[in-house]
């Protein structure tokens, strides 16, 4: 298999692991492959699944703007009156931009967005205009908004290219690490005039982020395998967003130097490392179909400890605020495992 096959594949498998996003996003399954397709996206969300694609199939992103390019834009908005920019008419093309515009206060700015955009439940009446794969390019030039907000890694490069064409004005969001969420809160509060409420939003996040690097910074390491995807078996490693979560809580990744952030293992792979914790995430906390059952290997600590955990993809695999209360929760259960192997004692439910 050639190079550029690899990548086209990586791509696929990527779109169909599922949030959020982009939903996620990391992303349950439907009748057809197509729907099943779409539907694991949800779970993986706007986090992983594009960021991958994307930077396969569009190397260097060559059909968005220069760096300066957005600056200018972005501070000739800025530049505006509180009230104009409360009034903006926006276009978001991830759903993690949406929740956050919406807890920056400026949910009701939003005319249009992307599929699985689904958080908070006002975000389900937005108009929808694409998907992670192709946008209405003609239906958002009819809307006329005032800024489309795209997803720097996550959005077709073509596509954004188009809205430059028709001198549609876009700014992006490009949050790569866990405290980064509270500079785009920040930034969302400043683009819609709303710094009141996303000044405290974006402290009270990076407090949040803090205590659980100082709650966990010298745990002991327990070995634990993420299972991003089941078929083919996927992980993460790198500086994939649910590896730095797993880093945070102390959590040791057998595969985190793989050659890239989300690679594809064998069964056997995992089977040796002989994992404490597996981090299984499922769509809306529900059970997925295709999911591995490692409770079958006994073998394994993890398995026979009962030590499988399931987070909510829809908020793990998103780069929002929300997304740290289930990593805390996280957190707890791989700290339960590692007072368990301590001790060599169960502890009770």
């Amino acid at each position: 298999m050639t190079a550029t096959k690899q990548n086209k594949l990586v791509w696929l498998l990527m779109c169909v692991v599922a949030l959020a996003l982009n939903t996620p996003s990391v992303y349950a399954q439907n009748e057809t492959a197509k729907s099943k397709s779409a539907d694991a996206n949800v779970a993986i969300d706007d986090a992983l699944g594009s960021e991958v694609n994307n930077a396969a199939s569009n190397p260097g992103n060559s059909g968005q703007p220069k760096i300066s390019e957005i600056d200018a834009i972005f501070d000739e908005i800025t530049q505006l009156s509180k009230d104009k920019r409360q009034k903006l008419r926006i276009i978001a093309l991830a759903p993690h931009i949406v929740e956050s515009l919406f807890e920056v206060g400026a949910g009701q700015q939003v005319i249009a967005t992307t599929a699985h955009a689904d958080y908070p439940e006002a975000a389900k009446d937005i108009l929808q205009i694409g998907n992670y794969a192709r946008l209405q390019i003609e239906k958002i030039v009819q809307l006329q908004p005032d800024v489309v907000i795209a997803w720097k890694t996550g959005n077709p490069g073509d596509d954004l290219a188009r809205l430059k064409q028709y001198k549609i004005k876009v700014i992006y969001s490009n949050p790569t690490t866990l405290s980064q969420v509270g500079d785009e809160l920040l930034m969302l509060g400043q683009l819609t005039g709303r710094e009141d409420v996303a000044e405290p939003a974006a402290s009270q996040y990076r407090e949040q982020l803090d205590m659980l690097k100082a709650r966990y910074a010298t745990k002991a390491p327990m070995r634990t395998f993420y299972e991003l995807w089941s078929r083919p078996l996927r992980t993460v490693a790198n500086n994939a967003w649910p590896q730095q979560q797993l880093a945070l809580c102390g959590a040791k990744n057998p595969f985190a130097n793989a050659s890239d952030d989300y690679p594809s293992i064998g069964l056997e792979q995992v089977l040796v490392t002989l994992p404490q914790v597996i981090i299984q995430p499922t769509q809306h906390a529900s059970d997925t179909p295709d999911a591995l059952n490692w409770a079958q290997w006994q073998h394994i600590p993890a398995a026979e400890n009962g030590f499988i955990f399931h987070p909510n993809a829809d908020k793990v695999h998103r780069m929002t605020s929300r997304m740290l209360d289930e990593v805390a929760l996280m957190c707890e259960q791989i700290d339960k495992a590692r007072q368990f192997y301590q001790t060599d004692t169960p502890l009770p439910h």
